[in-house]
């Protein structure tokens, strides 16, 4: 399978893993964590509004941006300018792992979802773990919402591993999320960061996490694929 990532920006975002990580060596997450609250935001009380939920990592909660600049935020700004009813609750919290994602899980679940936005896996691989547990883990979560929430749509953000990780677990990590989103019939986006991943103009100065412009072509690549289900 082909994915949305020239040799170029694979490169371009080795030298920025790289870079982080000698600033960082005791943190190799996606992000360094900094002080924030982990309660989730409630779903406003528009009456007939359905809810989706984006459970993820930094990527999602928007780490160095405001609240507003964050993708699930643009993603609530879209849905409003349409007029189509739902609330968006960002559930990101920084340096997340898919097992961590999984232990927080239930309590997530106590609120009703109406579309799930799975984002995890990235910290996984920067931290080089099994690859077999975290597409378990993966796995995990979207057996649980769908026992939880019997057939409500599941967006699946794919990542993908670059090559400095080794031939072998690339193939793995990046076979992961196409994988998973044909076991649970779920749409998928091949890779979270296309057209973004790698370019400095488009992330912070960490090189990891896109800045306010770097939000809206997330925002972009999000919408190619929830479109179809919020407008059904």
């Amino acid at each position: 399978m082909t994915y949305p990532l020239n040799t170029f920006m694979l490169l371009s975002l080795i030298i920025c893993l790289m870079s982080c990580n000698d600033k960082q060596a005791k943190s190799p997450d996606v992000s360094v964590k900094k002080p924030e609250s982990t309660e989730i935001e409630k779903p406003s009380t528009k009456s007939k509004n359905k809810t989706i939920l984006c459970f993820g990592n930094s990527l999602t909660a928007g780490y160095g941006l405001d609240e507003d600049e964050a993708w699930p935020a643009l993603l609530q700004e879209r849905l409003d300018s349409l007029s189509l009813p739902y609330t968006v609750v960002n559930a990101g919290l920084s340096g997340e792992t898919t097992a961590g994602g999984l232990n927080r899980l239930d309590w997530v679940l106590k609120q009703p979802i109406d579309l799930f936005f799975l984002e995890l896996g990235a910290n996984d691989m920067l931290r080089g773990l099994d690859v077999v547990k975290t597409k378990e883990n993966l796995d995990s979560i979207m057996v649980k919402v769908h026992e939880k929430f019997p057939g409500i749509p599941i967006v699946l953000a794919g990542m993908l591993s670059p090559p400095n990780m080794g031939k072998d677990y690339e193939k793995a990590y990046n076979a992961t999320f196409p994988l998973l989103a044909k076991k649970h019939n779920a749409a998928l986006i091949p890779f979270f960061l296309d057209k973004v991943a790698g370019i400095k103009e488009l992330n912070i100065p960490d090189g990891l996490h896109p800045n306010q412009e770097g939000s809206k072509i997330i925002l972009e690549t999000v919408w190619d694929q929830m479109e179809a289900i919020v407008t059904q």
